[in-house]
């Protein structure tokens, strides 16, 4: 019986050998007659290609539902594939690109689409995310047509579909502290919140929210807000650089988005680089890293970002105090979904701010101690994952 089935399976072996060098040889034959170098194709009834049929996400950065020049792909975004009758067929993250890919094919019956039919594709929306562009459930119709790619052909495309995070504005009041905050839209008030003093707060922010005003002695201040989640941390009556005497240009602005570190995919951060020193830092292409979702969606502008080299502590620093006024904060990878980031700043031997906060490799957290005065700033993670950084702003 074993001798019998040794036999079969080398008879298989020889018959699979024979059909790929007889395949050989035609392409051979093809290949030697110059007329065939560009002919125009007669038969059009095969099909031996195949292509991915793909749903495209994006981060839609200003929330209007259309694909546009400052929205960008997201990665890591489940999208789940079903049959006409519902049955689930496949799933597939979105790439670097922001695809996620369904491989089609009638010649391949391991392709989950390979079949005429109707299917549907469903982004699977984070929790805490919208959906600006109404399509997370999308419908497509394939049918055959002998002499394409695949086989089988939908009459449009999918749709992008545009997700954002519900903006939330986080932090924490110091004791003693009385204060609040006005949530502003184009220069007019459109809410105000009253803070207790001693206890933590978070708030979430409507569509049209720009800019912040914090009211309260000793730590007064001002906030343009971006389209990411806010902490500002611990609020103190003291060392707090107020946005206002920024816009006044007594304290300008400097946003380091390491774009210029390097032209290529990876370059541990220099000390000196924008007058800075730097420890344990690198600048990597967005590109540059297979899977890793944060150092995609954590790039907030240009190609490049910064990452804490093997995810152990790192820290920037300089000899002459510098205001620190924010940074976009990400986690590196999906896996490490929820790893909570310690930034500590100094002023000489002085731990003047001490800020946990809460990544996601899906969206990055606008951290804004706005901190007058420091000489170094120290960044750790709980379990040594690697954080992303990106558009570090300081004053000088």
């Amino acid at each position: 019986m074993i001798k019998a089935l040794l036999l079969v399976g080398l008879a298989t072996v020889v018959a699979a050998l024979a059909w790929r060098q007889a395949r050989s040889r035609r392409k051979a034959r093809l290949r030697e007659n110059p007329a065939n170098d560009y002919a125009v194709r007669q038969d059009w009834s095969g099909n031996h290609g195949k292509l991915n049929y793909s749903s495209f996400v994006y981060f839609d950065a200003d929330r209007d539902g259309r694909y546009g020049l400052g929205d960008r792909p997201m990665a890591g975004i489940m999208v789940r594939l079903h049959d006409g009758d519902g049955r689930f067929i496949a799933a597939a993250r979105s790439n670097r690109g922001g695809f996620a890919n369904f491989l089609a094919s009638t010649k391949r019956r391991a392709a989950p689409i390979h079949v005429p039919g109707s299917y549907r594709f469903t982004v699977s929306v984070p929790p805490g995310w919208c959906v600006s562009s109404a399509n997370e459930v999308q419908l497509q119709h394939l049918r055959p047509l002998p002499g394409s790619p695949t086989g089988l052909v939908s009459e449009a495309m999918l749709q992008p579909v545009g997700l954002f995070p519900t903006r939330r504005l986080s932090g924490c009041v110091a004791d003693g502290v009385s204060a609040s905050i006005s949530v502003m839209a184009k220069g007019q008030e459109v809410a105000v919140h009253p803070l207790s003093d001693g206890a933590s707060f978070r708030l979430d922010l409507p569509d049209d929210a720009d800019a912040i005003d914090i009211a309260g002695r000793g730590i007064a201040r001002r906030l343009t807000l971006s389209a990411y989640p806010t902490e500002l941390g611990l609020l103190l009556p003291e060392n707090a650089a107020s946005e206002n005497a920024v816009m006044d240009g007594a304290v300008p602005l400097q946003t380091i988005g390491f774009d210029d570190v390097t032209t290529r995919g990876l370059r541990k951060v220099p000390s000196g680089y924008a007058g800075l020193t730097w420890f344990n830092l690198n600048a990597l292409a967005r590109d540059h890293t297979e899977g890793s979702e944060g150092y995609i969606n954590g790039n907030i502008s240009g190609d490049h970002v910064c990452y804490t080299s093997s995810g152990h502590p790192a820290e920037f620093s300089s000899e002459k105090p510098f205001g620190f006024h924010s940074v976009m904060l990400t986690a590196a990878w999906l896996k490490s979904e929820g790893e909570t980031a310690l930034v500590e700043s100094w002023l000489g031997d002085r731990l003047i701010a001490s800020d946990t906060i809460i990544l996601s490799a899906l969206a990055p957290v606008h951290y804004a101690p706005m901190l007058a005065a420091v000489t170094r700033v120290r960044l750790s993670t709980s379990h040594y994952w690697q954080l992303v950084l990106d558009d570090l702003v300081v004053s000088r």
